[in-house]
C-alpha cells in the first residue's frame, strides 16, 4: 500500500492519499473545521486527483472525509479575510477542482459519513457513485451566505432530484437525512456507519474488476449526454453576491442570523 500525506496549513489540515489493490483513496482531514477545505486544500485536491491517473494500476478513486464528516465544503471563515474578487476566484478554483474530479477517466466514488454541505455536496455529486452511512446528511445552505449557484452547480442537483427539489434545498437551507437522500437518489447505497468503509472498499473492488473499456465508454457516453445540454458555466453568473455575500459571511463568523436587506428589484 502506498500512502502519502500533504499538510497544507499550520493547523491539523491535510489530504491523505493512498493506493491499494487497484484503488486510489483520498481522505480529507481537517476535523477541527468539519473537514472544510481552504483555497489551498482545493488546489491540492485537484493536483492529487490528477496524480491518480499517473499510476495505471489505479482503477477506481474513492473520496472520503476523516471521522464523522465528509466535508462542510469551502472554509467560510477564510472568506471573511479576503476581498470579493479573491472570494470569487476561490470559488472558480473550487469549481475547477470539482470539474476535474467529475471528468477523471476512471470511476469515482464518494464515501459519505456525516454532513456533506455546500461545495462538499457538489464534490460528492461530481463523483460517479455515492455511498452513504446512516449518519450522512446532505444539503446546500448557500442562501444563508449570499452564495449564488451557477448553472454548472445547479445542474448536478437537477439531474438527480429535479428542479423543484433543487430549489427547495436552497430556498429552505434544510439538510437531508440519509434515508431521504437515499430515497431521492442522491445516494446509490446506504449502509450502517460501522460497515461504511468495508462496504465502500467492496464496491470499489467490484467496479475495478470490470472491463476498463466498458467503464470508460459509459462514463464518456453519459458525460456526452450531460454536455448536450445548453452551454454551462459561461461565467455570466458569479459565485458571490456583492451585497449579500459579505453579510452572510460576517453572520457566519459572528454566529448570528444574517440580515439581508437588499430588495429583489435592486439586484
Amino acid at each position: 500500500m502506498k500512502v502519502s500525506t500533504t499538510r497544507l496549513e499550520k493547523e491539523d489540515a491535510k489530504i491523505v492519499y493512498q493506493e491499494t489493490a487497484g484503488l486510489a483513496i483520498i481522505t480529507i482531514h481537517r476535523p477541527q473545521a468539519k473537514n472544510a477545505l481552504t483555497a489551498n486544500m482545493w488546489n491540492e485536491l485537484r493536483l492529487i486527483a490528477l496524480q491518480v491517473l499517473k499510476n495505471p494500476k489505479n482503477k477506481v478513486l474513492l473520496i472520503r472525509g476523516s471521522g464523522n464528516q465528509f466535508t462542510a465544503g469551502s472554509d467560510i471563515k477564510e472568506f471573511n479575510s479576503i476581498s470579493l474578487e479573491e472570494a470569487e476566484q476561490a470559488f472558480v478554483h473550487m469549481e475547477k477542482t470539482i470539474s476535474t474530479i467529475e471528468r477523471l477517466a476512471i470511476p469515482t466514488i464518494a464515501v459519505i459519513n456525516g454532513p456533506a454541505m455546500g461545495a462538499g455536496l457538489e464534490l460528492a455529486l461530481a463523483c460517479d457513485l455515492r455511498i452513504g452511512s446512516d449518519q450522512a446528511k446532505l444539503g446546500i445552505p448557500v442562501g444563508k451566505l449570499g452564495i449564488t449557484l451557477n448553472n454548472q452547480f445547479a445542474q448536478r442537483l437537477v439531474q438527480l432530484i429535479g428542479p423543484s427539489m433543487t430549489k427547495d434545498l436552497v430556498y429552505t437551507g434544510r439538510m437531508l437525512k440519509a434515508e431521504e437522500a437515499d430515497r431521492l437518489g442522491l445516494l446509490n447505497y446506504l449502509v450502517a456507519e460501522k460497515d461504511l468503509d468495508r462496504y465502500a472498499i467492496r464496491i470499489g473492488k467490484l467496479v475495478a474488476s470490470m472491463s476498463p473499456a466498458s467503464l470508460l465508454a459509459v462514463k464518456q457516453s453519459v458525460q456526452e449526454c450531460v454536455d448536450s445540454a445548453p452551454s454551462l458555466w459561461t461565467g455570466s453568473t458569479p459565485f458571490v453576491d456583492s451585497h449579500d455575500f459579505p453579510e452572510g459571511v460576517r453572520a457566519f463568523v459572528e454566529k448570528r442570523p444574517a440580515r439581508f436587506t437588499r430588495k429583489i428589484e435592486e439586484q
